[in-house]
């Protein structure tokens, strides 16, 4: 017997706005992060090292999310994309790899600690 599931990827609407399961996962991995670096960083370091905990997180959604979205786009469906380009930003159709963000965040904190 085969195992099938059906689980609806939005988790709540309010209005014409879709929050789905998978935005929900990122804020809390982010927002997780964020609250344990932070504990972590004033017990250690003190006040500078927790401040600079909100650069790092920054830095590491922000290069997370492009890259997850660009890895989508050049890894399952680019010559779709090509042929629409501005369906690369409509991103509440879907589409974003685990790959491409993981491959976003390092050139974002690779960038980070450089400056």
């Amino acid at each position: 017997m085969a195992f099938t599931h059906a689980i609806d990827p939005i988790a709540f609407e309010v209005g014409p706005l879709a929050v789905r399961w998978y935005g929900l996962s990122y804020l809390a991995g982010i927002g997780g992060a964020w609250w344990l670096l932070s504990r972590r960083a004033r017990a250690v370091g003190g006040v500078a090292a927790a401040a600079w905990v909100g650069d790092l997180i920054f830095y590491a959604a922000i290069g997370g999310v492009i890259g997850g979205r660009l890895g989508y786009i050049l890894f399952y469906d680019l010559p779709a994309y090509l042929a629409t380009p501005w369906k690369m930003l409509a991103v509440w159709e879907g589409g974003m790899s685990f790959h491409g963000g993981a491959i976003g965040l390092a050139l974002a904190l690779v960038w980070l600690a450089r400056q």
